[in-house]
């Protein structure tokens, strides 16, 4: 083969691979996009907008893998995957928010392991800002029910031991997700025992006024 023609069969496969990188990134950025906004419509209670907004990034993420399904190198070049760990936060998040106990799977969701892992721990962080919502309407019981919620999703985090080329840095995340769970633990105990206090002067106060 002469070398023009070598130099043309890789400037098409490039060119390929260009095509496929411009039509994946759009869709990666746009799902993204809809994940973020489909968890700020769940913390407000706005599930219809938040279940068009997931199925959107659904929908964004097949179309980006569809894009590079000959071209591995791109597939797994990142980005792909930060959508799919959105995704899963997303979908995750749901489930805590509205106190559900089945979380799905990454075989339900269409996701790979690394990614729905990450989400998984992203989603803990979500559940901290749902406890502290809870906490300022003075509901204590719900967020401590919250909280045994990112009790039994860090569990699962801390169980996956292998090197962070393989989970995406997973450890990192799972020690945020510690962080975070102490800090939501300390924050409902100070919470629990003010509401205790709250409630014996409230008593006090009645068997005075019932005693007068």
């Amino acid at each position: 083969m002469e070398l023009d023609d070598v130099s043309q069969t890789i400037r098409d496969r490039f060119d390929a691979r260009m095509q496929a990188r411009e039509r994946a990134l759009p869709a990666s950025r746009l799902a993204i996009r809809c994940c973020a906004n489909a968890i700020r419509a769940i913390h407000r209670g706005e599930f219809d907008l938040a279940h068009r907004l997931m199925d959107e990034a659904r929908a964004a993420i097949d179309e980006g893998l569809g894009a590079v399904a000959s071209h591995p190198d791109i597939r797994y070049a990142g980005y792909l995957q930060d959508a799919q760990k959105e995704y899963a936060e997303a979908r995750i998040t749901e489930v805590v928010v509205i106190g559900g106990t089945q979380v799905p799977t990454p075989d339900e969701l269409g996701v790979e392991d690394a990614p729905y892992l990450n989400g998984m721990a992203e989603a803990i962080g979500e559940a901290r800002r749902r406890v502290l919502d809870l906490l300022r309407e003075g509901r204590v019981e719900d967020g401590e029910s919250v909280l045994t919620s990112m009790e039994d999703l860090y569990a699962v985090l801390v169980t996956i031991d292998y090197p962070d080329a393989i989970t995406g840095n997973l450890r990192r995340s799972t020690d945020i997700s510690r962080s975070l769970l102490e800090k939501t633990r300390g924050d409902l105990s100070v919470a629990r025992v003010s509401q205790d206090l709250h409630d014996a002067l409230e008593r006090h106060a009645r068997d005075v006024r019932g005693q007068g």
